[in-house]
């Protein structure tokens, strides 16, 4: 029988109040691998409320008694990183060496959270006026909400809640529905590690729960990934409903590179960057800005790399990319390459013909490089998520900066140089949030914050870091006077002056 999953609340395992059920594929297979309980409205109040009655034990716990909770929680997750590794493949499609570091990039971010008491830190000053003194607290804001994408079901729900839980919050985590498994488990494991019933519940879904969540007044702050036209709706409306907000969107990662560059160096980086996970991460390098006499001998070099790819399920052994996560998707990356070639891109290398070697129903779409790109077509103004790198050619470096800035995304960009001056002035003038040189996926270690520009972020604070600190956190300004006993005073309705 096909296994089924259901909602993680209150600290156990509960069926849907609807009874509503979805499928859950394995992209190598084409085969639904288990079936997983739908979250309706009823079932997100019921995530909300024993979130809402777990807050204050967890809120009054010490932050170093949490802390420890996560640190124990930290060592069942190198326990079981292979099994959260599969978990993820099976569901996802990215190979498991990719899986492991996905794991392990959103381990170092539970990591970080265990250190967390030392940013709770406040303020403090003495005899700000004669017998008075200032203090600030950070204190938590309530009950959290995630809404995390299919692409990474470790890493990003561990972007969120690890910081949210060491900051004194409850959280309700709203995964993609096409990949509950991951953190589902990543619940238990928590329950093993000590975290107490409701302060962390799973509800995975669809529009249904998402809606629920951004509307239930319960909920003080929402913590979204995913495309930039949802991300919108979701900044607009929970802003609209009183909510603190960060949303992160979609992406047109570019890359640069420069004629001065090591182009083998720079060729093998955006390989790994454009078709690892088959290309369906939101910090891939989707578009190559060749300038100069760079063009020709790097977009040989992509060619020969990106053809010797092995394609294929990703539990098997030297596989480099895996599939896509669903049919409708790879039909969808299909259009947009034929779209492209249509309106004048030359295919270097077409990934429609790909025949993987292991007979199969997987939603399996060869590595595809087209050449002379330009602004106007559809696989630049779109967000592909696919494993498709476009190449663009300008003169100059200006031109690149230029064409970067043009863009409506702001996520992450990197340029591949060999000159210091070319480098600082990249970094300084390009108008996005994460920035490499040469590299090619500038994800930034967890004690720095995640987050992009313009339409690839709605909301003024990033995720993990200090600023993910700052987002789980209000801030409260405290001013004392203990006067003499025997002080003399008097009633004043002048504005006060401390100083």
């Amino acid at each position: 029988m096909t296994p089924t999953l259901k909602l993680w609340i209150g600290g156990e395992e509960v069926a849907s109040a609807g009874g509503r059920l979805g499928d859950v594929f394995d992209p190598a297979l084409g085969q639904v691998v288990r079936r997983v309980h739908f979250a309706g409205r009823e079932d997100v109040a019921r995530a909300v409320a024993a979130a809402e009655a777990a807050l204050p034990g967890w809120r009054d716990t010490p932050p170093l008694r949490r802390a420890r909770i996560l640190m124990r929680f930290r060592e069942l997750l190198e326990a079981h990183r292979d099994e959260l590794a599969r978990l993820v493949t099976e569901e996802h499609g990215k190979t498991l060496p990719d899986a492991a570091g996905s794991v392990q990039r959103g381990l170092e971010v539970v990591e970080f959270a265990t250190g967390i008491p030392h940013l709770l830190k406040g303020e403090l000053s003495e005899d700000v006026a004669k017998g008075v003194s200032c203090h600030s607290l950070r204190q938590p804001v309530g009950v959290c909400a995630g809404i995390t994408p299919f692409n990474f079901p470790a890493m990003v729900p561990m972007w969120m809640f690890p910081v949210a839980l060491a900051c004194g919050n409850t959280f309700v985590l709203k995964p993609s529905e096409k990949v509950p498994s991951t953190s589902l488990r990543l619940a238990s494991l928590l329950g093993e590690a000590g975290l107490p019933p409701g302060v962390l519940n799973v509800v995975p879904g669809d529009a249904e729960a998402v809606g629920a969540l951004l509307a239930h007044p319960g909920v003080s702050a929402v913590s979204f990934v995913g495309s930039t036209p949802v991300a919108r709706h979701v900044y607009e409306t929970a802003a609209k409903a009183g909510k603190r907000v960060q949303a992160l969107g979609g992406a047109k990662n570019h890359a640069v590179v420069l004629p001065d560059a090591d182009l083998d160096l720079a060729a093998d980086a955006l390989i790994g960057a454009g078709y690892g996970s088959a290309g369906e991460r939101c910090m891939a390098i989707s578009a190559v800005v060749a300038v100069g006499a760079a063009a020709e001998p790097l977009v040989a070099r992509l060619r020969d790399r990106a053809a010797a790819l092995r394609v294929g399920a990703g539990t098997r052994a030297g596989v480099e990319m895996g599939p896509l996560i669903t049919a409708a998707h790879r039909e969808r990356v299909r259009g947009l390459i034929a779209a492209g070639i249509a309106e004048g891109a030359v295919p270097v290398l077409d990934g429609r013909a790909l025949r993987v070697e292991e007979p199969t129903a997987g939603f399996f779409l060869g590595p595809t490089l087209l050449d002379r790109v330009t602004t106007s077509m559809s696989v630049y103004r779109e967000e592909i998520f696919g494993p498709v790198l476009i190449v663009l050619r300008v003169g100059s470096l200006d031109e690149a900066i230029a064409l970067v800035n043009a863009n409506p995304y702001g996520n992450g960009t990197a340029v591949f140089t060999g000159s210091g001056y070319a480098a600082q002035r990249f970094e300084r003038e390009v108008q996005v949030g994460m920035v490499g040189v040469n590299v090619a996926i500038p994800v930034p270690m967890a004690f720095f914050s995640f987050g992009g520009w313009k339409q690839s972020l709605f909301g003024d604070l990033h995720v993990h870091g200090a600023e993910g600190v700052k987002f789980y956190t209000r801030t409260k300004t405290v001013t004392t006077r203990w006067p003499e006993p025997s002080a003399a005073t008097a009633a004043s309705l002048a504005m006060p002056t401390l100083g």
